[in-house]
């Protein structure tokens, strides 16, 4: 069985104020363009498919379009809510297009979607077992196994998966008479091949500046709570990755979100469920329309046609100005040359080097045009310029003689 696991599409994102929808267009046909060549029997989408729990209807439309696409080749798809969706809006009209083959994840009621398919395998060593587990924090979970001892989120993750079938409940025998429990039915087969769909975050996996970050960690899940799955198909982090062994992991976004993600390489992730113990693994590389990076030197060097002659002056772009003096209106002199340019910085003596400002001393013998050299020296890391001088000490002179 071939799946293509694909998380975190963050629809309808706008990074330091541009929308990515354009984007996020081109990077999802790129992506049905990969599902044609490789021709798998099913896509994985680990959560957070919008990037706002009330979406906008631009990234409610690519969604529809994209499920469209999907289900217009047959395929069958498995898509969970991650921390960014609406759990409720999410599995909206779940149950009408389940028989499209489009599967998504409800609300967490105490139990996981759960999927069974047969292949060549099957004969050998079981059906193949495909569980979705959308976002839960340790309440979601607590409110249906208030007896479990939840305290953090790899407790809530343990009881969660322990009781994938959902709580236990009194079933009559339909022959007999006799009254049993379902909790045989709780609990993971490991004689069969098991994937899971989730979007948590797993201790150890590295994080960016794009991603929600709790206080202290709290939301770490141990990678021990995966141990009896073949395959864990992980949503939440934004690089691809893999945690504790290469079988939990993270496909990361399809496109950049953050300049903390300048290095990273997007990609699909291709698994290939073999028999039990062997899954195959590839990363197939994504390829965006503009891509987000960062450029730095002097702004004569940044404007300068050498420096982006050959390049996508449509990038997305980060100019790190090196000049010890701010440039006037800079930002809006580079954008004729890069007109996405989404952020402009100073690397210079003054940014690298954080001062105190201490109270005055021998403030009294000092002159206004001395203590306003010292203040300039301490904010900027460098000495006034004889133009600088000139130009405070007749602003002095202006005011002490009104």
């Amino acid at each position: 069985m071939k799946l293509i696991h694909l998380s975190d599409l963050h629809l309808g994102k706008r990074v330091n104020e541009f929308s990515m929808i354009e984007d996020q267009k081109y990077i999802l046909l790129q992506i049905i363009n990969i599902i044609d060549e490789v021709k798998p029997d099913g896509i994985i989408i680990a959560g957070d498919v919008y990037d706002k729990s009330v979406p906008s209807e631009d990234a409610v439309r690519l969604w529809d379009d994209f499920l469209d696409m999907l289900a217009t080749r047959h395929l069958q798809v498995y898509a969970i809510s991650g921390n960014h969706d609406s759990a409720v809006r999410f599995a909206q009209h779940s149950r009408i297009v389940d028989g499209a083959g489009i599967h998504l994840s409800p609300v967490y009621d105490g139990k996981l979607s759960h999927f069974t398919y047969a292949d060549e395998f099957s004969d050998k060593c079981g059906d193949v077992n495909i569980y979705m587990l959308p976002f839960i924090k340790p309440a979601n979970v607590r409110a249906f196994y208030p007896e479990e001892e939840i305290t953090d989120y790899t407790s809530a993750v343990q009881a969660a998966l322990k009781h994938i079938g959902g709580p236990a409940a009194d079933i009559t025998d339909s022959v007999d008479g006799t009254i049993t429990t379902n909790e045989a039915r709780n609990g993971i087969d490991n004689s069969k091949r098991n994937i899971l769909i989730a979007h948590q975050f797993v201790t150890g996996a590295e994080r960016c500046e794009s991603e929600e970050i709790t206080i202290g960690g709290l939301d770490n899940v141990d990678a021990s709570a995966f141990d009896d799955f073949d395959y864990v198909a992980l949503g939440h982090i934004h690089g691809p990755q893999f945690v504790k062994r290469e079988t939990i992991r993270y496909s990361g976004t399809p496109l950049k979100y953050s300049f903390s993600e300048k290095d990273h390489h997007k990609s699909v992730t291709v698994i290939t469920v073999k028999e039990k113990g062997d899954i195959e693994i590839e990363k197939l590389p994504l390829t965006p329309k503009r891509d987000l990076r960062q450029i730095k030197g002097t702004y004569e060097e940044l404007s300068d046609k050498k420096s982006y002659e050959g390049t996508n002056r449509e990038d997305y772009i980060h100019a790190i100005l090196t000049d010890e003096e701010d440039v006037p209106d800079a930002i809006s002199k580079l954008r004729i040359i890069y007109p996405n340019l989404m952020k402009l910085t100073y690397d210079n003596k003054r940014t690298r080097e954080n001062r105190i400002i201490d109270g005055g001393a021998d403030v009294d013998r000092k002159s206004p045009i001395e203590l306003f050299e010292e203040f300039y020296e301490k904010q900027n890391n460098q000495g006034m310029s004889d133009e600088q001088k000139e130009l405070v000490q007749g602003l002095i002179e202006g005011i002490w003689n009104k």
